[in-house]
Formats: structure tokens, C-alpha cells, sequence
């Protein structure tokens, strides 16, 4: 599928959001990450792993990106109001990342922007946490902008912890698996004590390690996971669809993935 950059004038937008007032550094609260749900994707599978969700009663859910097939801008209103649907059974509070199936051009971002009521790179805060959305739908990397936005961000939450930074490509894991962290992201969630990096976009479960920062590419809670299966991967390999429930007391964070049951 085509990818076009977000343009300089798109960026203007990104704004800082708060979800709740500044809280006691003894956060305690939980929520729930949803992998990717499309690229040949299933949608009874999704569905499964939002009843699985709603089972846990989270504070909030936050996705890692692609919700909708996209690629058509006649189509794309219609596959957002099919999720309008399965979201409205849930009570919870759902913050949306952009994916490149989410967004490919102007328009397909102005949507993404009415449907998720937020722009396409934004921030949060709940309790003392603090979260941090960027968009590299349209570029592997993040671009300029994008790291220009995460500086101000974070050096504007210094003094909230954990923090956590979610964009939909994972191109860290080049870097990582490389034993690298020479790269511009790296540093900024070093300097500003950032906990977690969290991605989606490969449908595989991977975790990595650097500088204390964990970092995290959510698999498949729908999208096709056959590409790894049919290689021979399976869960070991993280190849199993999931979400993955947070527990966050004070300034720690603990992340526990869940496979969907009666795979």
C-alpha cells in the first residue's frame, strides 16, 4: 500500500490531552493494550479479545494502531462505524494510535482525527502516568517533527512516572537487536526516564531491553499472524493473538500478556 508523509502542516495540530488531573506518585490503576486488528485480519478474533478485555474491567484501553483495512477513502468511513459498534458495548475510556492502515493521506487523517476525537499525535495523562502518542504511520522512522513534539512532551511531564511512549512502526528493533541504541528516540527516553516503547505493526510478540527502557511490539489482537505461523513460529515465538493487561502502582509498571483463549 501506498505511504505518504504526514505533511509539516498536519503537525501543527498535535495537542497535549489530559485524561485527569495531576495524582499522588502512588498511582494504582489498570489498563489494557490492543494489538492490531487488520492486514487480512479477523474480525471475530478482535471481538473475542475486546470480551476478554471488558472481562478485566480496565481503567482505559489504548491500541498499538491499524484498526481498519484502510487504503480507500470511499470505504474508510464505513470500517470506522463497524468498530463504533463493537466499541460502544464497553463502559472504558479507548485512546487510538495511528497505523498505516489507519492513516495513508490527508483525508484519512482528518477522519482518524473525528473518529478517535483527538489529533494524530497527542498526549495524556492518568493519575501521575504519563502517555505519549506519536505518528509514524506514514514513515518507518519518526520524523522531525514528531521527535520535536516528544522532547517538548516529555520535558513538559519530567516529574511524572511511568512513562509511556506509543507510536504503530517499530523500527527500534533494528536498532536493538543490532546492540545499538544510537538513535534519536533512544536518547530522548533516556534523558527523560521514559519506561516503556510500545509498538505494533509486525503482529509478533517482541520484547527488548536497553538502558532500562522496555520495549514492547504488541502481536496480532486480529490482524493475519499466518506469515509467521507458516514459518514454523508459534507462541515461543510470539506468534498467538493477545492484549496485554498493565498493572500500574506507583511509579512501576507491570505488563502481562494474554494470550486469547481457545486459540
Amino acid at each position: 500500500m501506498s505511504r505518504f508523509r504526514i505533511s509539516s502542516i498536519a503537525l501543527l495540530l498535535c495537542a497535549l490531552l489530559s485524561a485527569g488531573q495531576a495524582g499522588p506518585s502512588a498511582n494504582d490503576f489498570h489498563f489494557s493494550i490492543l494489538g492490531d486488528r487488520t492486514h487480512l485480519g479477523s474480525a471475530e478474533v478482535y471481538e473475542r479479545v475486546w470480551k476478554e478485555i471488558g472481562q478485566l474491567h480496565p481503567d482505559f484501553v489504548i491500541n498499538v494502531g491499524d484498526s481498519i483495512e484502510g487504503g480507500s477513502d470511499s470505504r474508510a468511513e464505513a470500517q470506522w462505524q463497524e468498530l463504533r459498534r463493537i466499541w460502544g458495548r464497553y463502559p472504558f475510556p479507548l485512546y487510538l494510535v495511528p497505523g498505516n492502515h489507519d492513516i495513508w493521506n490527508d483525508f484519512s487523517r482528518r477522519l482518524f482525527e473525528k473518529v478517535a476525537g483527538h489529533p494524530h499525535c497527542y498526549s495524556f495523562n492518568f493519575q501521575n502516568a504519563h502517555f505519549t502518542v506519536l505518528d509514524n504511520s506514514g514513515s518507518l522512522l519518526l520524523e522531525a517533527g514528531q521527535l520535536r513534539f516528544l522532547e517538548d512532551d516529555l520535558k513538559a511531564n519530567r516529574n511524572r512516572a511511568p512513562k509511556f511512549v506509543f507510536f504503530h512502526q517499530p523500527f527500534w528493533i533494528v536498532f536493538l537487536r543490532l546492540g545499538s541504541g544510537e538513535f534519536a528516540l533512544h536518547h530522548l527516553a533516556r534523558q527523560y526516564g521514559v519506561d516503556y516503547v510500545v509498538s505494533g505493526h509486525g503482529h509478533q510478540l517482541v520484547r527488548l531491553q536497553r538502558d532500562g527502557i522496555n520495549y514492547l511490539e504488541v502481536g496480532s489482537s486480529g490482524g493475519d499472524i499466518t506469515r509467521g505461523t507458516n514459518r514454523g513460529g508459534g507462541v515461543a515465538d510470539g506468534w498467538f493473538y493477545q492484549h496485554v493487561w498493565v498493572t500500574v502502582k506507583g511509579p512501576r509498571a507491570e505488563l502481562q500478556v494474554k494470550q486469547l483463549k481457545n486459540q
